[in-house]
């Protein structure tokens, strides 16, 4: 039977023992909204860093023009990086290139993740192939769903994410065992308007104030996308 659990903030992990369990990292506005739509638009796989500097010595492995160089801190694009949302990506051209990423909060969650049996990047945007797969090929694990916030806060969207993937488990997995905090995530998504959560949340207000309504609308799309992007030997590439 599988176990499922949601983790409110990032620095939960540093509490749990991860070995054998499944991960699945959500920070819907925007970096696993962003790594989701760049390989589901054909990026060749996503390398998630620390901070710019990790990334810019990652590129100096890469030949100029082959990668694309996307990375913020503290919600602000680093300069000489490619701003770091979806929608901004596709502009971008991310097809058939790398992209080295690096975020403030959801490619730390990814790196605290590592010791996970599997690791798995996930967001509105692919939830319901994320979650399919996970039935299909972990039915018996505990997966952690980890909800990256902001600098040890609890952020809203997360959580509206968190509760969507319960709801698609609940609909999927033919027995599982759910904590409290999944059950609270899951009775947020089922009552409410999910663009309505991500626009009232801090993150939401903050991209709106800057005119980002339309990344925000695209980051609350349900399932629009198949890829399934999984961690390994420090890159996310499409199962």
């Amino acid at each position: 039977m599988q176990k499922i659990h949601v983790l409110l903030k990032k620095e939960e992990l540093d509490a749990q023992r991860l070995e054998g369990k499944v991960v699945v990292v959500l920070d819907i506005l925007f970096a696993t909204s962003s790594i989701v739509t760049a390989l589901a638009h054909g990026a060749t796989e996503v390398i998630p860093t620390l901070d710019g500097r990790a990334a810019q010595e990652v590129a100096k492995d890469f030949p100029e023009g082959s990668y694309v160089l996307s990375g913020e801190l503290n919600a602000d694009t680093l300069p000489g990086f490619v701003h770091p949302t979806p929608k901004a990506l596709l502009a971008e051209g991310i097809a058939g290139r790398l992209l080295i990423y690096c975020t403030t909060n959801g490619t730390v969650a990814l790196a605290k993740s590592q010791g996970a049996a599997h690791v798995y990047a996930a967001a509105l945007l692919n939830g319901r192939a994320v979650v399919e797969h996970i039935v299909r090929h972990h039915p018996d694990s505990t997966i952690l769903i980890v909800c990256s916030g902001s600098a040890d806060n609890f952020n809203l969207e997360d959580f509206y994410g968190a509760g969507y993937l319960v709801s698609l488990f609940r609909h999927r997995a033919t027995s599982a065992d759910y904590s409290d905090a999944a059950l609270a995530a899951e009775l947020l998504h089922d009552h409410c308007d999910g663009l309505d959560a991500l626009r009232r949340a801090r993150v939401g207000r903050m991209m709106l104030a800057r005119r980002l309504d339309a990344e925000v609308a695209f980051a609350a799309q349900e399932s629009c996308f198949d890829v399934v992007p999984l961690l390994q030997d420090g890159a996310l590439r499409p199962v």
